[in-house]
């Protein structure tokens, strides 16, 4: 197995090529990397600009390069001692029209090949969509859209598919019949019965109406469909008078707008299809497939059947073969059924090759002991790490401060209950129903529960899964871990408490969910037991992420740096011993894992989270600024029925967000559009004044108008926000560059989000996806690599005040790399050791020693946190990184590292080429230089 040193993501599509991976891979090596950890690609929808919505599992994206390509990167890359992670999607494919397996069934029904590939339920309650496919694409009711002609038979030379707007949906072969026999007559008329093409023609109608049914050999079939399609086009292409006749039949089956009646036929046509075309709110109620969370446009497979494993893995598992990949990361493995049995399938068909798995993990979860990976992809790592730069006796503080600006008595636990409810009802009460139904049927054959009603009982889900508190558990067939038996038992106490009324429902859901009712039971009831828990548990994790990540995030502004993917805002901080406790876990049971801070679906770029952690040391500083700025910008707020517009929520939620990524310059004309449109989807995501179902375009235009007005020049704002935005923006920078020396340096694989060497202030996707200018980046190294070979402290210090082009940032993810690649048999398989920090202000240094197993090679780790103890508020903070050394000295003059016996000996700092002796006593001033960082390499 190829484990990676360290790991360099990178977004591939059409704008950002494989042929663009190779220009930038030498740079990449020379920065480091070790590996290049990929976003998806095989075939997406046609301008994908993220690869998750895949049409076809058996090729490479057209538009990032060629198989042949992506074999020269490869072999450069392996030249160069570098290989490649990809990212891979066995949850879900694209609900589009191009789907490769989705064209067959839609052509075949039950005879398709792949009719059991994607999660449908064949069999609903509902007669409407029983045997059918609910297809939730039209911009209005079906009846209106066909009554309005926006639903068109067409022909090519692939076969008929009905039209809407740009969705193409094949029509089922059968019904081929029914277009073709459209007035026959007519073509009779025209060729006459003994002509060749007439005759033709009949055979097709003959082959078309005796389609083979054989359920156990497809091969007929398929023969027989590819016969007919050559045939009609043949006919098409070569009898002008058939091709008239057809076109002819089309116009008129496709119906005239105005009169409802011509539209008989294709309505006709189109009930006979294995998808029923709907309305796309229609999903929300109704819906009788799994989705990827409440995203019509992505249907989940059922990965757990043996051919469609097969089908999905045929061209990853190739590359993986070829040498091509090394590596994967599993996309959303909480929506798999048995997703330990999926790891192991997965390990022994690569080899046993890396693997680690997209799965968020509350702070007490850890993955489950039985799933075969190295880790998780990081967002543990990520919280730990961010939680550690907040200032956990501010907390009651911050808070009181949030609810005095917004006179609201905020209650996280009750928002979340809240937000939870509103997904379940407004986006995702389809899926729940279903879900409901299968608890009403397994009650009904059992005469204890039989009297239970199907609002009772749906009613006991809704609060059980409400209240989860993790995204889901991983009950199999017949076992249940005691911490997942934990949960669920807690879970449903709480719901019984909130409501007795429920308790006979809630029981039984509980036994149900506890294997309880699984022995000495019929094999039908049986399997619909554990089909429940099934879907029980692939429910709970897409409401949690729905209702938390992409609701409450955004309607919870007392701290928005914790409003972060796998982050819980109801825990505020993370201290010195349980960031080590962590960190020790992860080397003893997954040395592996990765250690991320920035991704594509995080909610903020890694030094917006660190700018605004600085806010949790100052909460006095932050009240007044705050109250200044609402007093500046109050005649910038409109007024609607006693109500200030936007709200105080809002405006609260964007200081903080201009603290945590207005840019360096202070002069930038994008930021503006950036900022406009981030706040348009937050506002949106809160569901509070406005939503995507169903936007509220004067309130939307109240925030655009507020944000236009504060950001201009001309107005007193900007200079007051300027001042403090300065002295966060270098106190962030601290917090940066020890996050950069603890992500390279803990325990696990660090992970680089593309383009994040320099200063990271983005926003969520797509503010995170935009190009990077790789050029740039490359030249700052070269002058990073320069400072370094000199080992001039000036020249350091020059980046340290110059601070805003990111070359410092540069310097430290370069230097932490050299130092993990250089010493790794140290950071992959050695120990991590915790180092006690004593004395005065002794919370603002975290310490650890990484050695190897025998305890020769030794790195010593000093970072820094709670930067505004050094450095006091300035009249203008425009030379605020003026004496920031001698400070530090004063501040930490009695701080003091404890180094055990056999680590005490003469060290070398590679962020500064500086040589020191340490002994059992190490004093941080004695040794400061610049910043309060250093990574000390032993002698010898």
């Amino acid at each position: 197995m190829r484990v990676p040193k360290n790991t360099y993501r990178l977004q591939l599509n059409k704008t950002f090529q494989i042929d663009d991976v190779l220009s930038i891979s030498d740079y990449l090596k020379k920065l480091g990397v070790s590996d290049l950890y990929f976003s998806p690609i095989l075939q997406p929808v046609p301008g994908s600009m993220h690869g998750y919505d895949v049409i076809d599992t058996t090729s490479l994206n057209s538009e990032i390069g060629t198989i042949d390509r992506l074999k020269i990167l490869s072999n450069h890359l392996k030249q160069n001692d570098m290989g490649i992670l990809l990212d891979i999607v066995p949850n879900h494919m694209a609900f589009h029209y191009l789907n490769i397996y989705l064209i067959d069934i839609f052509e075949n029904d039950t005879y398709s090949r792949y009719y059991n590939f994607f999660d449908i339920n064949w069999n609903h309650t509902f007669k409407s969509i029983n045997g059918k496919l609910i297809t939730p694409f039209l911009g209005k009711f079906y009846g209106e859209c066909l009554d309005n002609g926006e639903l068109s038979i067409n022909y090519n030379e692939f076969g008929f598919h009905v039209q809407y707007y740009e969705n193409r949906f094949c029509l089922k072969i059968d019904t081929y019949y029914d277009i073709l026999v459209y007035k026959q007559f007519k073509l009779q008329n025209q060729l006459g019965k003994d002509h060749p093409d007439y005759i033709k023609y009949l055979g097709l109608l003959y082959i078309i109406k005796n389609l083979s049914s054989e359920e156990d050999d497809f091969k007929d079939r398929y023969v027989q469909v590819r016969f007919i399609k050559a045939v009609l086009w043949e006919l098409y292409s070569n009898c002008e008078i058939f091709k008239s006749f057809l076109d002819e039949n089309i116009f008129e089956i496709n119906g005239t707008k105005g009169n409802s009646e011509s539209f008989n036929t294709l309505d006709k046509i189109l009930s006979k299809q294995v998808f029923r075309l709907t309305y796309w709110k229609v999903a929300t109620d109704e819906i009788n497939y799994r989705r990827f969370f409440n995203v019509n446009g992505l249907i989940s497979v059922q990965i757990e059947k043996d051919e469609v494993f097969n089908k999905v893995h045929s061209y990853i598992l190739e590359l993986m073969t070829n040498g091509i990949v090394d590596g994967l990361r599993i996309d959303h493995i909480d929506g798999l059924s048995y997703p330990a049995e999926y790891l192991q399938r997965l390990k022994s068909r690569t080899n046993n090759s890396y693997i680690i798995v997209e799965k968020i993990l509350e702070s007490k979860e850890d993955l489950p002991e039985n799933w075969d990976c190295e880790g998780t992809s990081g967002y543990d790592y990520l919280n730990y790490q961010n939680g550690l730069f907040i200032r956990k006796s501010n907390a009651k503080p911050l808070l009181k401060i949030y609810r005095t600006f917004t006179n609201e008595e905020w209650n996280y636990k009750e928002l979340l209950y809240e937000k939870k409810r509103i997904i379940l009802t407004r986006h995702m009460s389809g899926d729940m129903d279903n879900i409901a139904q299968l608890v009403k049927k397994i009650a009904s054959d059992d005469r204890y529960a039989s009297d239970y009603t199907f609002v009772g009982l749906k009613m006991a889900l809704e609060e059980i899964i409400i209240l989860f508190p993790i995204y889901r558990t991983y009950i199999s067939n017949d076992n249940i871990s005691q911490s997942d038996r934990k949960v669920i038992v807690q879970t449903i106490q709480l719901a019984k408490k909130l409501n007795p009324s429920l308790i006979y429902e809630l029981n039984f859901i509980e036994n149900l969910l506890l294997l309880k009712y699984l022995n000495n039971k019929k094999e039908q009831l049986r399997s619909e037991m554990i089909m429940f828990i099934i879907k029980f548990q692939q429910y709970t994790g897409p409401l949690m992420a729905k209702g938390l990540e992409d609701t409450l995030f955004y309607s919870y502004n007392n701290f928005i740096s914790l409003n972060e993917v796998g982050g819980d805002p109801g825990r505020f901080a993370i201290t010195t011993h349980e960031f080590h406790k962590f960190n020790s876990h992860r080397a003893k049971r997954f040395p592996y894992t990765l250690n991320t801070s920035s991704t594509h679906d995080t909610k903020r770029g890694e030094d917006v989270r660190a700018r605004l952690n600085v806010i949790s040391e100052i909460p006095a500083i932050w009240n007044k600024n705050i109250k200044d700025w609402n007093k500046l910008n109050k005649k910038f707020k409109s007024k609607s029925k006693g109500l200030e517009f936007p709200d105080r929520n809002d405006e609260y939620f964007i200081y903080q967000t201009l603290l945590g990524s207005f840019p360096f310059n202070f002069n930038n004309e994008l930021y503006h559009s950036r900022i406009k449109e981030y706040s348009i989807k937050a506002v949106r995501e809160s569901k509070n004044h406005t939503n995507w179902l169903k936007p509220d375009a004067a309130y939307e235009d109240r925030i655009l108008k507020f944000i236009e007005n504060i950001l201009d020049d001309s107005n007193g704002f900007l200079d007051k926000f300027k001042v403090f935005a300065r002295y966060i923006a270098f106190n962030g920078m601290l917090n940066s560059l020890s996050q950069v020396i603890l992500k390279i340096l803990s325990p696990g694989i660090p992970d680089i989000y593309q383009g994040t060497e320099l200063w990271d202030l983005t926003l969520v996707d797509p503010d995170n996806r935009r190009e990077i200018d790789f050029n740039i980046r490359n030249e700052y190294l070269d002058i990073v690599k320069k400072v370094i070979e000199n080992k001039n402290v000036m020249s350091m210090k020059e980046l340290f005040d110059d601070f805003y082009d990111g070359k410092i940032k540069l310097y430290f993810t370069y230097n932490a790399l050299q130092v993990r690649n250089t010493h790794y048999d140290i950071f992959k398989d050695g120990d991590y050791i915790p180092l006690t920090v004593k004395g005065d202000n002794k919370e603002i240094i975290i310490s650890f020693l990484r050695t190897d197993k025998a305890k020769q090679s030794k790195v010593i780790v000093i970072i820094s946190r709670f930067h505004t103890s050094i450095t006091p508020l300035q009249a203008n903070c425009e030379n605020i990184s003026l004496n920031f050394t001698e400070r530090a000295k004063k501040v930490l003059e009695n701080t003091i590292i404890e180094i055990p016996n056999f680590a005490q000996g003469e060290y070398t700092d590679s962020l500064t080429g500086q040589t020191v002796t340490i002994e059992s006593d190490f004093r941080i001033s004695d040794f400061l230089t610049l910043t309060t960082h250093a990574i000390l390499i032993s002698s010898g």
